[in-house]
């Protein structure tokens, strides 16, 4: 079983449930190593000093940034540290929109969020409601020290995390030289548009994905296990096994009254209601904390 890429919370409002994200996309591109033709030995790429062509230890390398040619300014960890965002814990949706709002452009990579032991009731409240309303949340994800925008969406059982370009990543087309105006300016005539529409609705077919084949890596593969097969060479792939994980558990909570609360806040200012969220978080997280350690007191005396 693959293992989580991050665990945490996906947290809109009030509501925190405990998830887990794990791949939602599979590698099957084929990978070849270099090899010296002359007695097939693996190449090695080594780290070397472009001035003096000796090898550079992984200790003696720095992260630096070249802000004019052959300049330089070095950037330590303490620095990348600072500038990380503080939250790893908690997918955090800020908004809501219209699934057809979101251009295509900005969907980047899938991620699969599994919820945690007894988060299911969470789990299934927000993807029900998400796909009755045809909205999909926007959030923002920090995963090692980089914080990504990112869609939570309904798909079947699931909830989708998709990362999200941010705007800034995006070549704006107006950059290009495009044809605009309309079909007329370009001498299309009605008739060439009709036989467009006719071709295009001769084509048409329900999406099947299953339908569709990396043909090029299918024959690559059986290429390469006729070699294989010819040289007498046999393969051995050694699976690692996931470790386990014990899921995360999260108590019983009054869903209504947490959305109702959530619900109250749409009324206030977007920043002042993301700090009295963060507030109230922290006061859940102190009382939860103490009426554990009550319990435990009251155990150990009995």
């Amino acid at each position: 079983m693959a293992r989580p890429i991050w665990s945490g919370t996906l947290a809109f409002g009030l509501l925190n449930i405990p998830v887990s994200l794990m791949p939602g996309e599979r590698k099957v591109d084929i990978s070849f190593r270099m090899l010296d033709s002359r007695d097939k030995k693996p190449i090695r790429f080594e780290r070397v000093n472009a001035d003096t062509g000796e090898e550079v230890p992984w200790k003696d390398i720095v992260k630096a940034f070249e802000y004019d040619k052959g300049s330089y300014v070095v950037i330590e960890k303490e620095d990348i540290a600072s500038a990380a965002p503080q939250t790893h814990e908690s997918v955090d949706v800020e908004a809501f929109v219209d699934r057809e709002e979101i251009g295509v452009r900005f969907f980047e990579k899938p991620y699969i969020l599994v919820p945690g032991k007894k988060a299911e009731k969470g789990y299934v409240l927000l993807r029900h409601t998400l796909e009755a309303a045809g909205k999909v949340g926007v959030a923002r994800v920090v995963i090692r020290t980089r914080e990504y925008l990112c869609a939570v969406m309904p798909e079947g059982d699931a909830l989708v995390l998709m990362m999200l370009r941010y705007p800034q990543e995006l070549v704006d087309p107006e950059e290009y030289k495009l044809p605009t105006g309309k079909p007329s300016d370009y001498r299309i005539s009605a008739k060439e548009t009709e036989m467009a529409k006719s071709l295009i609705d001769s084509m048409v077919v329900p999406w099947q994905p299953d339908d569709y084949h990396d043909e090029f890596r299918e024959r690559l593969q059986a290429i390469i296990r006729k070699r294989i097969k010819a040289k007498g060479a046999t393969t051995k792939i050694a699976e690692e096994e996931a470790p386990g994980r014990e899921d995360v558990a999260t108590n019983v909570v009054d869903f209504m009254a947490l959305l109702r609360k959530s619900l109250d806040e749409k009324k206030r200012t977007p920043a002042k209601a993301r700090a009295e969220k963060k507030t109230a978080r922290k006061k859940t997280a102190r009382k939860a904390a103490k009426k554990t350690r009550k319990s435990t007191r009251k155990t150990a005396s009995r």
